[in-house]
């Protein structure tokens, strides 16, 4: 059997008297490209949470690279990136990204390689609050893939960008995939769905669908995976 990259077990998050997550059972092996898909306010985010350790009011169980979530263990081989970019604005792209590298241990090889695949080269001397939103998204992306990371969570990392971009970045994600790693990427944008090797549909909390994007298809008869999700939601699923 293929090692799992995460594995959950009834997983539950109650906030403000509620259940965020409401019982989320499922396992991920290694080197995949799984998309965690669902309108906003579905648990995306909280999900991620879990899985990075920092998420509090958990209940169930997060195992991640064969360890508990935000095992100390864990910090250099997950990586994670936040909706909002998690980045100096006072220092350079190559600042920050030289900063994040020495706090990684990671090889000073790794700063231009992730400049070029986060296309910034060129603004590598620029202060990161001068660069526009999705500069500043990709700057963010580029700290989380400092040391090569055996696990990626990215929080809708492709929000913002433009299409090109965007075609670059998932080229990225599935070299990474092919070479080992895992990459969680939440979107709620379903065109990106068709990308992934395995989707977490999610809705109120719930895990509506786990599986292949092929195979979603053919269990709604739908012409696309918008459609597909929409009978989902409406229980026309076959």
């Amino acid at each position: 059997m293929t090692a799992s990259a995460v594995e959950l077990t009834d997983l539950r998050v109650r906030r403000g008297g509620r259940e965020v997550l409401t019982g989320i059972s499922t396992r991920v092996p290694a080197g995949q490209v799984v998309g965690l898909l669902g309108p906003s306010g579905c648990g995306k985010t909280t999900l991620m949470r879990c899985l990075v350790g920092v998420q509090a009011r958990v209940t169930g169980e997060v195992t991640v690279l064969g360890q508990p979530a935000g095992a100390p263990d864990l910090r250099s081989r997950v990586g994670y990136v936040t909706q909002a970019p998690s980045v100096y604005g006072d220092l350079t792209v190559l600042q920050n990204l030289e900063y994040f590298r020495r706090l990684l241990h990671a090889p000073s090889s790794d700063v231009p390689a992730t400049l070029q695949t986060i296309g910034l080269s060129d603004h590598a001397h620029d202060r990161v609050d001068r660069l526009s939103g999705g500069q500043r998204a990709r700057v963010s992306l580029g700290t989380a893939l400092l040391g090569r990371p055996e696990l990626l969570v990215l929080d809708e990392p492709t929000v913002g960008l433009d299409p090109v971009l965007r075609e670059e970045l998932w080229s990225t994600f599935r070299a990474l995939a092919d070479a080992g790693a895992t990459l969680l990427v939440s979107s709620h944008v379903m065109d990106e769905a068709s990308r992934c090797d395995r989707l977490l549909l999610l809705r109120n909390g719930g895990l509506l669908y786990d599986g292949s994007p092929a195979d979603l298809l053919d269990r709604t008869a739908a012409a696309d995976l918008e459609h597909a999700f929409l009978r989902l939601v409406r229980g026309e699923s076959r």
